[in-house]
């Protein structure tokens, strides 16, 4: 179900380029930007693991480093018929864990410090198992498929900013709403359907991560906790990357929910109760 609803999601966004593209600035135009966000968003994803963890300061761990968190990783990545990723600790005391890497031959698992010393086993268990749920889905490039459309739909609403709508537009007295259906409304649709995205991915995650753990209510503690952690002590981190963590480093309540890259914590915890029974 949760890749049904990624599909559609996909799917609503991809008809939402093709529609403001048209409508907007023609099939050059479209093809146009869809490219340039294409290049964009192609380096981002090549280069994600390096730039991630090199902006959080991660350091890499071998199991004489770190030998709990690498042998943990170790059994759930063979219970889950994956490559050993690397494995990563940052040096903050806000608890979060995200993964990260174009495929799973190039993944890499990090956690922060606080994480290590505020979960038991079993909770660090269900984690890991998420990150890795990530890394068999390839999220990364789902991810940045939809960022890839999403910036295009960006990038033609500028376009219709400063340069107008199509010739032919203006001929028929329809450029006025194309400007502000391309200016206004397509870029906060693109956006929410972004984050719907990241959010059914999420729960995809927590779903998948259960199984290659086997322990749905270690997860649903470990969220639990790390919710908690969180709204005390909210962690310093770049918005660019808020989608890549297990939790939402950021506080969404109300309306903002809409927009952020995570599910309610409730729902997760949730789903997960009703996976165990």
């Amino acid at each position: 179900m949760n890749w049904a609803k990624t599909f559609l999601l996909m799917g609503a966004l991809t008809a939402l380029l093709v529609l403001i593209g048209d409508l907007v600035a023609g099939q050059n135009g479209m093809i146009t930007a869809l490219v340039f966000a294409g290049l964009m968003n192609f380096f981002s994803y090549w280069y994600s693991d390096k730039i991630v963890l090199m902006m959080y300061g991660a350091r890499e761990v071998h199991e004489s480093d770190a030998p709990r968190l690498y042998s943990i990783v170790r059994k759930l990545t063979m219970q889950a018929g994956l490559p050993m990723p690397k494995v990563y600790v940052i040096p903050a005391d806000q608890p979060n864990a995200f993964a990260t890497g174009r495929d799973p031959g190039h993944a890499a698992v990090a956690v922060t410090e606080g994480i290590l010393r505020l979960l038991d086993d079993e909770e660090l268990e269900g984690v890991i198992a998420h990150e890795l749920a990530h890394v068999k889905h390839r999220d990364i490039l789902v991810g940045t498929i939809a960022a890839t459309i999403a910036g295009a739909i960006m990038m033609i609403s500028r376009m219709a900013l400063w340069f107008g709508g199509r010739s032919d537009d203006r001929e028929r007295n329809g450029n006025a709403f194309a400007l502000l259906v391309a200016m206004i409304i397509a870029p906060i649709a693109a956006l929410l359907i972004q984050m719907a995205i990241s959010r059914s991915r999420e729960f995809g995650a927590d779903e998948g991560g259960a199984r290659i753990c086997g322990k749905p209510l270690a997860l649903a503690r470990a969220l639990a906790k790390l919710e908690q952690s969180a709204r005390v002590m909210p962690m310093d981190a770049n918005p660019a990357t808020a989608h890549m963590f297990i939790v939402n480093p950021f506080s969404a309540r109300g309306i903002a929910n809409l927009f952020s890259t995570h599910p309610p914590i409730e729902e997760r915890i949730a789903r997960l109760r009703e996976m165990a029974a």
